[in-house]
């Protein structure tokens, strides 16, 4: 590994804990969307919301490839936050780990580029990266797909044997495995599989491992 190592983060669940309050009400807005924008029942807007979730990896490819969904509304529509800051559950502390982390920093999320700027700017760390990598600058092709990460080694000019993905999905350090990235999760969860380097169970147990990291 590089001395100066390229930090490719996860935003929700890895940075933050977007589970009790931000994914719910994503979760909700997204039903309300669809049920508004495709005139469907509550019940039947859920279960197609869901439903393009597992098939496509985010219900918004699948509004986008059967129904012409634009996808700047739908994201601006869906992650609307007027009170963000009450909602965010984060560590204080992990604005000065990230300070003293060497190497580049970017974020690199399924997320829109408003909604993460805003998530970083609650936790006082949006001025650690060098750039927030959002599902729009991935051509709204989103984390697994290997066109999401040759993206974003291109548009960087980044190596990938230079790079360690943190993140909370195990599916999408696969991808970053089979192009020479190290990997680390983070989760509580049991299982970890054969192609995560290290798991963590909270970002911050990061600043205990970069030695093993970056050796």
């Amino acid at each position: 590994m590089s001395l100066a190592p390229v930090w490719l983060f996860d935003l929700d669940n890895t940075l933050h804990d977007a589970s009790p309050h931000i994914f719910p009400h994503i979760n909700r807005s997204m039903t309300d969307y669809v049920q508004r924008h495709l005139a469907l029942g509550r019940d039947e807007a859920n279960a197609l919301r869901m439903h393009y979730w597992r098939r496509y990896g985010a219900t918004l490819l699948g509004l986008m490839r059967h129904h012409g969904t634009d996808p700047q509304h739908f994201l601006v529509e869906t992650h609307r936050f007027d009170r963000l800051h009450e909602m965010m559950v984060f560590e204080r502390a992990l604005r000065g780990m990230m300070r003293r982390l060497p190497g580049r920093k970017f974020v690199f999320s399924n997320a829109p580029r408003h909604y993460a700027q805003a998530v970083l700017e609650v936790m006082g760390i949006d001025g650690q990266f060098e750039d927030v990598i959002s599902i729009e600058t991935l051509a709204y092709q989103p984390k697994p797909g290997i066109r999401a990460y040759r993206r974003l080694l291109s548009a960087h000019r980044l190596n990938p044997a230079h790079c360690i993905m943190v993140e909370d999905t195990a599916v999408n350090l696969r991808t970053a495995k089979r192009l020479g990235m190290r990997t680390v999760l983070v989760g509580r969860g049991l299982r970890t599989p054969a192609y995560v380097d290290i798991r963590l169970a909270s970002v911050l147990d990061l600043r205990r491992q970069v030695g093993r990291l970056l050796g």
